[in-house]
């Protein structure tokens, strides 16, 4: 086990002191002896790594001779007739996969190929297929088609994302024809869903009638409908060029069209995106003042309705330079929280969305794929001339950002008030996995009543438009698959996360979704061995490796794979996901989660301030004393459990006299 901490200090924004920015350098390598009584931890010095020029996509002629430098992706984008070559020859071979090519290309249809990685010998291909759900908003005739597509198709369950949508896993490639027409034509999408574009818009899943919310659900519709292809190449492979698209609302098609400032390319079937669509993901999330269920602080864009005392919305806030994804063992990749933009009135944000993207898309890095995120780009040009470049994009100077209240995570779980007359209720779904008696009972409820869904950013479901006179039938049966009321589910499950990760996920390193429940039974476990009460949560996250699907960097206590049955500890994020979470411990193995778990549990339960988190606790006490956790850790280790505890009672004293290493 090796020890290592990020290198992050704790900053105000001026302009909303609400929340806790941190300046976040990577991950810094230590030397670590642990398993010796006389345990030393010595720092390596920590090397800034070169300022690499970005490289534009052609916008403007080139001026010099020297063509810069691309990655493979890129020129497979280049060669593909926008999204369609090879992927729509390789998807009529009698091959079980496409090639390297195509795999790349099927993403931005909402696809990846993926084979078992249980299985060894001859690789058993299939695709995963991810919808696209604006607010994740999905009709009555949507959820019960892919229902039924998982059972025909796929492997019997339906995923709920991070991102409010659906997965569904498992998808022959002879099958991927059938399946995407099928959802096409039943009110869902894929297109967008992953690739170098906008991905899915976040907003507030609670269908709750207020303008507010009201606007903050139509102003991510209209994000997504700007920032959707329009070159034809979803329909052209999977529908055979039949269009099944929805009628768009003005003001998206004139924002869209508008390129009074040099942010469209001209008589091209992409009018934002081009030929080279954008360097990397991107990803946007809508919400309204002090509601942070959609993690808003990890988007490349983050924007909040802005609205008068009257509650009428005027306008609103943008963050932008969040992302979680990170690589082990390189120090020049890095979490980020977002930071504020600036002000913008409401009748602008279209325009000034699409100034972002295209200061992006022309600026980002396109040479090295872990460097492409926006969150790069501003981390190298710092916030005040990415905001005069995308000034030019847009034409206008931003305003000074609102104050804004205080951000809450909200789950919606349970029964509520729509303000409509109706009522809505939020079920927890353990990691988003919808299967067995579940799924069944599910559909039967949804069906019955001809309910509209919402899949919440928690991996949870809203069930909506219930009438009143049907709370009690439903709430039984529900009752009855395990769906039952957030007071009967355990806290620690109420706020966890996990990605897939095994056994699909190429890019997985170690178990998430699958080694989670039991992770959490074990910290329950030591909850009640130090004497925590039931109440006493902390919001834990894991991933099966850094990319942070399921944004460990948030949580309190969040577990990254780094190795086969090895984690990575964060901790120090927020409940209600203000801050950036640090680097704690390397190589964890999965058995020895214990020894790290109980004693950092034990002294929050002995030295926390009152209401004090555990995520909040952490924090300040590395902000005050960074190795007091690692000494903990070791003197745990090398006493036994009744002495531990009798010497937590004068610490920090003893640990700064005898276990103290500076």
């Amino acid at each position: 086990m090796t020890t290592s901490f990020g290198s992050a200090t704790s900053t105000v924004i001026p302009n909303d002191p609400k929340i806790r920015m941190q300046s976040f350098t990577g991950l810094k390598s230590l030397h670590s002896i642990a398993l010796a009584r006389n345990h030393r931890v010595f720092p390596l010095p920590f090397s800034t790594p070169s300022v690499i020029t970005a490289v534009s996509t052609p916008v403007k002629p080139e001026t010099s001779t020297t063509e810069p430098k691309r990655s493979k992706v890129e020129i497979f984008k280049e060669q593909s007739n926008f999204i369609r070559y090879p992927l729509n020859e390789e998807i009529l071979t009698d091959t079980p996969n496409i090639n390297e090519a195509a795999t790349q290309l099927i993403k931005f249809h909402g696809s990846y190929q993926q084979y078992n990685r249980d299985e060894r010998g001859t690789r058993s291909y299939s695709f995963m297929l991810r919808t696209k759900n604006p607010g994740g908003k999905v009709p009555n005739q949507l959820y019960l088609t892919m229902d039924d597509l998982a059972d025909q198709f796929g492997i019997g369950t339906l995923r709920l994302t991070t991102r409010q949508t659906f997965q569904l896993h498992g998808v022959l490639k002879k099958n991927l024809k059938t399946v995407m027409s099928t959802i096409i034509k039943n009110m869902g999408s894929t297109l967008g869903a992953c690739g170098d574009l906008n991905r899915n818009v976040l907003a507030p899943a609670a269908p709750l009638m207020t303008k507010e919310y009201l606007f903050a659900q139509e102003t991510a519709d209209n994000i997504a409908a700007l920032l959707t292809p329009q070159s034809g190449f979803y329909y052209d492979v999977w529908v055979d060029g039949e269009r099944f698209m929805t009628s768009e609302p003005p003001e998206v098609v004139k924002a869209r069209n508008d390129n009074s400032h040099k942010t469209n390319f001209p008589d091209s079937p992409e009018p934002i995106y081009g030929t080279q669509f954008l360097p990397r993901k991107f990803k946007i999330a809508v919400t309204v003042p002090t509601d942070n269920s959609v993690d808003i602080l990890t988007n490349d864009i983050g924007v909040v309705v802005v609205s008068d005392d009257n509650g009428e919305p005027q306008g609103f806030n943008i963050y932008v330079g969040g992302g979680m994804g990170r690589t082990h063992r390189m120090e020049a990749t890095f979490p980020r929280l977002g930071e504020p933009l600036g002000y913008v009135p409401k009748e602008d944000i279209l325009y000034a969305i699409k100034a972002i993207v295209a200061t992006q898309r022309d600026h980002g890095r396109r040479d090295d794929r872990r460097y492409s995120r926006m969150k790069y780009l501003i981390s190298s040009w710092g916030i005040e001339k990415f905001k005069t470049v995308v000034e030019q994009y847009y034409g206008k100077k931003f305003g000074p950002f609102r104050e804004l209240p205080e951000w809450e995570f909200k789950s919606y779980l349970g029964w509520h008030e729509q303000g409509d007359g109706a009522l809505f209720c939020g079920l927890h779904v353990d990691n988003g996995r919808v299967g067995g008696k579940m799924k069944k009972t599910l559909r039967e409820v949804i069906e019955k009543y001809n309910l509209n869904v919402r899949i919440t950013p928690n991996q949870n479901i809203i069930l909506c438009d219930i009438r009143s006179a049907w709370r009690r039938p439903i709430t039984t049966v529900l009752a009855q698959a395990g769906l039952l009321h957030p007071k009967y589910v355990d806290p620690l499950n109420l706020t966890a996360m996990a990605c897939p990760a095994f056994p699909l996920c190429p890019l997985a390193i170690t178990e998430a979704e699958r080694g989670i429940p039991d992770i959490l039974k074990r910290v329950r476990s030591v909850f009640e061995k130090v004497g925590l009460k039931y109440n006493d949560s902390v919001v834990i996250r894991i991933t099966g490796c850094p990319n942070g699907c399921a944004r460990p960097y948030m949580a309190e206590l969040g577990l990254v794979g780094d190795g086969p049955n090895s984690y990575q500890i964060w901790l120090g994020g927020t409940p209600n996901q203000t801050q950036l979470a640090r680097s704690f411990m390397d190589k964890v193995k999965v058995q020895d989660l214990e020894n790290v778990f109980e004693p950092l549990f034990y002294y929050w339960k002995q030295k926390r301030q009152p209401k004090e988190s555990f995520g909040d606790f952490t924090a300040r006490i590395v902000s005050t004393q960074n190795n007091y956790h690692v000494s903990i850790i070791i003197l745990f280790r090398h006493t036994s459990r009744k002495v531990f505890y009798f010497l937590c009672q004068f610490l920090p004293i003893f640990l700064c006299e005898s276990f103290m290493i500076q």
